[in-house]
């Protein structure tokens, strides 16, 4: 039992999400897709956020043949503009935004040495992975704060709980950014009484995996990473983490140069 198998009763999802708005980003595959059915199945109305209209719109209209609501709403996290205009027709269109599971995000892994000219790698993953996030969050939690009612859960990954992988800086580094800021916001909110969760995702087997040798190693499905987020919106914890990682993190702190060297050897893999 290597990753969370926390999971949501079908009684308690429908209790957090009936009647509510919830906003699901990076909706159009893997992790938000299968969360998006999930939580309208449970009652829950559903902006869909991802790049294609068209894969929007086929979600949602499968959404709404299976008797729940969902409503496309085609919009790039790197257009700053285009995520503040976002925010603002959202909160026109439903008054109010009661849930927001960020879940959009680009994955890259490559080694230092093949990044000297892609300097576009780093910018892509840190508009995509924390400044697109935290401007949608902006437009949105000063009505969540007024209202004194919100949730936020962050899709991020167990890699920001553990010493720094090589070939992952750019992923890594705009992972840990987003984590850092919202944990900081969140002792700011909570007396507003706005919650976040975030969930530190072990390994998922999506189109992002799919190209990679990780297709190879066990990890969880779509079904179970949306299993985890239905539980962060029923439960509402502080944060999901695989059991494994806080003791990783204090292990690591005291043998911190036997990681070191543990790090150096595997980057020359």
């Amino acid at each position: 039992m290597l990753y969370p198998t926390v999971r949501a009763t079908g009684e308690s999802l429908r209790a957090a999400v009936a009647d509510k708005v919830v906003l699901v980003t990076g909706a159009s595959h893997g992790i938000g897709k299968a969360s998006a059915r999930k939580l309208a199945a449970a009652g829950a109305v559903v902006p869909l956020v991802a790049r294609s209209r068209p894969e929007l719109e086929r979600l949602a209209a499968e959404i709404t043949a299976d008797g729940g609501t969902a409503h496309p709403y085609a919009s790039d996290l790197t257009d700053w503009d285009a995520v503040e205009s976002l925010g603002r027709t959202l909160l026109a269109e439903y008054g109010h935004i009661d849930i927001v599971i960020s879940n959009a995000g680009k994955s890259i892994r490559r080694p230092i040495a093949e990044s000297y000219d892609r300097f576009h790698d780093f910018t892509r993953t840190i508009d995509i992975n924390y400044l697109g996030p935290v401007r949608l969050l902006l437009t949105l939690l000063p009505d969540m704060c007024a209202r004194r009612q919100g949730h936020i859960v962050n899709v991020s990954t167990w890699g920001v709980l553990m010493p720094p992988s090589p070939r992952w800086s750019a992923y890594g580094a705009s992972k840990a950014a987003f984590d850092v800021w919202l944990r900081s916001v969140a002792a700011e909110i909570a007396g507003n009484d706005v919650t976040t969760t975030s969930v530190y995702m072990p390994l998922v087997h999506t189109r992002m995996s799919a190209p990679t040798d990780f297709r190879r190693v066990p990890a969880l499905t779509v079904a179970e990473a949306a299993d985890l987020i239905a539980y962060a919106v029923a439960a509402k914890p502080h944060d999901i983490a695989p059991w494994w990682a806080v003791r990783v993190q204090a292990w690591s702190a005291v043998h911190r140069d036997r990681v070191q060297r543990f790090l150096e050897r595997r980057s020359r893999r």
